[in-house]
């Protein structure tokens, strides 16, 4: 009996992805185990392995085919003994030609009715009202807004059908928006930036899986989760001392860096104060068992944040190595879906970029996640003496359904203790 073999679900969220590469070829014959194929997600590209025994009879998704569902047949695979005349093959997928790149964005234009008023040239614009995008000045927009009426039936006259305030003005009843039974307002949409801009003057980059993911998401988080934060500076002069020493002493290959130090402090204050290591979900609290702590790695395009599993039980080396080789494989797009997913708790540091303070938002299903800025020299008070010392600025995004202020201020004393006296990650 034929053996489809199917496009897997990498991750539990996944629906489509891209077959990037086969790596056999019709005819040829596989073991159970035997890597197959390459599957490019928005996030990493993995490795498909035969299931079963037998020889690929027909492969039916194409190379760079985008946008293959998660259980869809990719290929059959026949047994030992199996022909191709004794089965019905699927039918097969061709990959879609590369769209050219995109010079205009035009609707298509209306069809012609058989009437002397529409012997007018179309205008090269789209048409309004035919689903196409509607073309409009701001103040037009602005103007339209304010009358009630509604673009999707106004005819432009600037360029390319472009909808200006003379047309506006002009505009005949029955353009009106259409009064709404209920008191509510309409949904908010997505503005086009496209409709503020002269053809021309731009450059139109399509989004790719990553981007796209990445809007799809945070976009979710602002909108789902209520943010709150707050800020503490950090000394930062004994960790220093500690971390130049303890590279000065270590052996080939280590070399820890701050964030070690601080995904290790973060990893300890998650366990001083448990119930900041929380997951929100819905008719309940998930209270983690460890600290998982996510890295925000940037990628060409976008970012992404592998994990350091349970980080409290690691030391500073251990958790050094590790993260050195998350980061190396996400920029390679070569982490598994488990090694990104998750987590409880994550650390965005743009301190390397000079950025002495910024808020970052919450990654689903997180409720939590550090700002660290740039370690920098700043005037103090120490015992009533004004001093220099190395001063670090981090902020946390709290999930206030999880997290309330009074115990992510607990956290943060508890995170700032432990990187101004490094000694006590050893207790």
């Amino acid at each position: 009996m034929p053996i489809e073999i199917l496009m897997p679900a990498l991750s539990p969220t996944m629906e489509e992805g891209t077959l990037a590469k086969w790596l056999v070829k019709e005819g040829d014959e596989v073991k159970a185990g035997d890597v197959i194929a390459e599957i490019e997600t928005d996030k990493a590209t993995m490795e498909v392995e035969a299931v079963e025994e037998g020889r690929i009879e027909k492969i039916l998704v194409a190379e760079g085919t985008e946008g293959v569902a998660v259980n869809k047949a990719i290929a059959v695979l026949l047994e030992e003994g199996e022909s191709a005349s004794d089965v019905k093959m699927p039918e097969a997928t061709r990959a879609p030609e590369k769209p050219k790149p995109v010079e205009k964005t035009v609707a298509p234009a209306a069809p012609k009715a058989e009437t002397k008023a529409e012997q007018k040239p179309a205008p090269v614009g789209p048409a309004n009202g035919k689903g196409g995008r509607i073309f409009a000045s701001p103040l037009a927009r602005r103007i339209a807004e304010q009358k009630g009426i509604n673009l999707s039936s106004v005819q432009g006259s600037g360029p390319r059908g472009r909808i200006v305030k003379a047309d506006i003005e002009s505009a005949k009843p029955g353009t009106r928006k259409p009064a709404t039974t209920s008191g509510a307002p309409a949904p908010a949409s997505t503005i086009d930036a496209r409709a503020f801009y002269a053809e021309g003057t731009y450059e139109e980059i399509p989004l790719d899986g990553m981007r796209k993911t990445i809007a799809r998401r945070l976009t979710q988080s602002m909108q789902e989760i209520p943010h709150f934060y707050l800020t503490v500076d950090c000394g930062l002069d004994e960790l220093l001392k500690v971390r130049r020493k303890l590279n000065e002493e270590a052996g080939d290959g280590i070399k820890l860096s701050v964030n070690d130090f601080l995904i290790r402090a973060a990893a300890l204050a998650l366990v001083k104060v448990p119930m900041a290591n929380v997951s929100f979900a819905g008719n309940a609290l998930l209270k983690h068992k460890h600290a998982d702590i996510g890295i925000a790695v940037a990628l060409e395009g976008g970012l992404i944040t592998p994990i350091v599993r349970a980080a409290e039980t690691k030391g500073l080396a251990e958790i050094a190595a590790e993260a050195k080789s998350l980061a190396e494989r996400a920029r390679n797009r070569k982490l598994k879906p488990m090694e990104y997913e998750g987590g409880s708790f994550s650390i965005s540091n743009l301190g390397m970029y000079g950025i002495k303070h910024f808020t970052a938002v919450i990654n689903p299903p997180q409720a939590a996640i550090l700002a660290v800025g740039k370690g920098e020299e700043r005037p103090v008070v120490h015992d009533g003496k004004l001093e220099v010392a190395t001063v670090m600025t981090v902020t946390m995004s709290c999930d206030h359904r999880a997290v309330d202020g009074a115990l992510g201020a607990q956290f943060l004393e508890a995170f700032k203790s432990f990187v101004e006296y490094p000694a006590r990650m050893l207790l």
